[in-house]
């Protein structure tokens, strides 16, 4: 998600980011970064262009899709349905010692990450960031 929201501050200003560019600006390592960004471009949630004015950016219609987009596309829809301990037993029939209490948090989390967009977000990121 940071290197989501890394592109977007970027595209905002005009610009398009490498991986390089990318990878040190959020602290991950270069390889695994650029197999995430493939994947999040091969699944329209970012955009990439080769060449020497080439990089990765956002567009108007991926500023519109919610959070949950990004978190499905890198882990899938697990952390909606896991257990919070990571049981493979734990279900509605089995629960887990935290299943109820989690169950909730995990709908708020879903919640959250599907009615907040990646424009929204970056734009309380950059506000918040303006007050430091």
């Amino acid at each position: 998600m940071r290197a989501v929201f890394f592109i977007a501050h970027k595209t905002e200003r005009g610009r398009r980011a490498g991986v390089k560019e990318i990878a040190e600006g959020i602290g991950s390592p270069e390889p695994f970064l650029a197999r995430i960004l493939q994947d999040l471009s091969r699944k329209n949630i970012i955009k990439s262009a080769k060449g020497p004015t080439g990089g990765f950016y956002v567009d108007d219609d991926n500023l519109k899709l919610p959070l949950a987009v990004i978190v499905e596309a890198i882990d899938g829809s697990s952390i909606y349905t896991g257990c919070a301990m990571g049981l493979p037993f734990c279900s509605e029939e089995q629960p887990c010692p935290l299943h109820n209490r989690f169950k909730d948090i995990r709908s708020d989390i879903h919640a959250l990450l599907q009615n907040t967009t990646i424009a929204e977000f970056n734009e309380d990121l950059n506000t918040t960031l303006l007050r430091r």
